[in-house]
């Protein structure tokens, strides 16, 4: 079964899917192959993340979109979906976690977090969890507003490794976790044409993300479940196309259209700079496996 037919299994009816994809890729990447870790303050926390790019395994490297998702969580955590107080206690889990970065960003806005991926990857992804946890727990007073980070294995479509972790989820996240370094456009397609049938699926736009961690060639997806029974719309422009809603103010209430408050505190927002740094240091290739034979079964749960 392929993982779009699983979505009712995982995830809660009234919340969302994250994703975070490259879609082009440069001669240049931001860790060289001789470095062994990362170090990236988010949220006020200082995390260091081991990596190990030379490992034949893609997902001991930590990849770009995973630092621009939780710069952006960051950037937008002062109000709206991604408060604190709106996040809290809410169960995420993270598909291919890697190096575990992008599972951090969630625990640190509240979420209680199970980050997955292949066997392989675990030892790595387990030592990257462990010590933050330890090193943010002695540096930190008030540890209570920070959620909790698992590790779990996770081969997607395998039903034991389902039902261990728990489901269903209020949010699924992903940070470059379908794909090779060269991209099909057909294959690029077919995933927007899968996650659509699901899915009311909003693109992020570069002005949300971080002034400094973004990139042309990644984006950012939010994607909430359509709700079953209801009769499929699809907005179209003037000529006929398939409209894509970019997100552009994520401090409304995409509930109801209201303002959110505010939340309380403050959270680190980048200064303005050049992009110049990113763009010459920048990752030239995506982690991950792409999903074969992945196929949708006609609409069933």
């Amino acid at each position: 079964m392929g993982f779009g037919a699983q979505t009712n299994t995982w995830l809660h009816f009234s919340l969302f899917l994250i994703f975070v994809s490259c879609t082009a890729h440069g001669d240049y990447r931001l860790n060289s192959p001789n470095t062994s870790a990362i170090s990236l303050e988010v949220m006020g926390h200082r995390l260091h993340i081991s990596q190990d790019p030379n490992s034949k395994h893609l997902g001991t490297t930590v990849w770009d979109a995973s630092m621009v998702f939780v710069k952006f969580l960051e950037k937008n955590s002062r109000k709206g979906r991604f408060c604190p107080s709106k996040l809290k206690g809410k169960r995420v889990i993270e598909l291919g976690a890697g190096c575990g970065l992008a599972g951090f960003g969630m625990a640190l806005l509240g979420c209680d977090v199970t980050t997955t991926d292949q066997v392989e990857v675990l030892p790595l992804l387990m030592r990257n969890v462990e010590r933050n946890i330890s090193w943010i727990s002695q540096s930190n007073s008030d540890s209570d507003t920070i959620g909790s980070i698992t590790v779990a294995e996770l081969d997607w479509g395998n039903k034991e490794h389902i039902k261990a972790v728990e489901p269903p989820f209020d949010y699924i996240i992903g940070t470059d976790i379908l794909g090779y370094e060269i991209r099909s456009a057909t294959v690029h397609e077919k995933m927007m044409e899968m996650w659509k049938s699901n899915f009311i699926v909003k693109t992020v736009s570069k002005s949300k993300m971080d002034v400094k961690y973004q990139h042309p060639s990644i984006h950012l997806y939010m994607m909430d479940l359509k709700a079953p029974l209801i009769p499929e719309v699809e907005a179209t422009d003037d000529n006929g196309n398939d409209d894509e809603e970019v997100v552009s103010n994520l401090g409304e209430d995409e509930d109801n259209g209201l303002k959110s408050e505010s939340c309380s505190g403050s959270s680190p927002e980048a200064k303005s700079g050049s992009l110049d740094d990113w763009e010459i240091r920048r990752c030239g290739a995506m982690a991950a496996r792409l999903v074969k034979d992945v196929k949708l079964q006609g609409g069933e749960p």
